[in-house]
């Protein structure tokens, strides 16, 4: 996914992209009923890569993201009528702020019993943010 951080000081006030590696813990009780074919998960990892797949990766894959201000509003402009993965956001599409956007979207998506229990995103080898729930 590519972004820019607009206002931002630095240079990622550019567009740029990253090769985002994204973690996803969750909590549950494992089941422990004889029969059921999920006996001793919490969740089956089959469905929350299909979740978290559905919720992130398919969406933002490929993408660009971008906060709408004033100054971005011309460029928003042009990008959306040349491609058709333009996010537009109220807020500063930080590693930070994707993280509650990207909690919000899977939560619901897990079944019932299930909950994020924390999230990391890596934007390097070495620059990473972390969001406990």
């Amino acid at each position: 996914m590519a972004h820019a951080l607009m206002g931002y000081d630095g240079a990622c006030r550019e567009i740029h992209g990253h090769s985002y590696r994204f973690f996803v813990t969750v909590e549950g009780a494992p089941s422990v009923e004889e029969g059921d074919p999920k006996l001793g998960m919490a969740v089956d990892f089959g469905d929350l890569k299909r979740a978290v797949c559905e919720a992130v990766v398919e969406p933002y894959d490929h993408s660009f993201m971008i906060r709408r201000t004033p100054e971005s509003e011309e460029i928003i402009e042009v990008l959306q009528r040349h491609f058709t993965k333009i996010h537009v956001v109220d807020w500063q599409p930080t590693c930070e702020n994707l993280l509650h956007h990207f909690a919000s979207l899977i939560a619901p998506k897990l079944p019932a019993g299930v909950r994020l229990a924390s999230l990391r995103l890596h934007e390097t080898a070495t620059s990473y943010a972390e969001l406990s729930l």
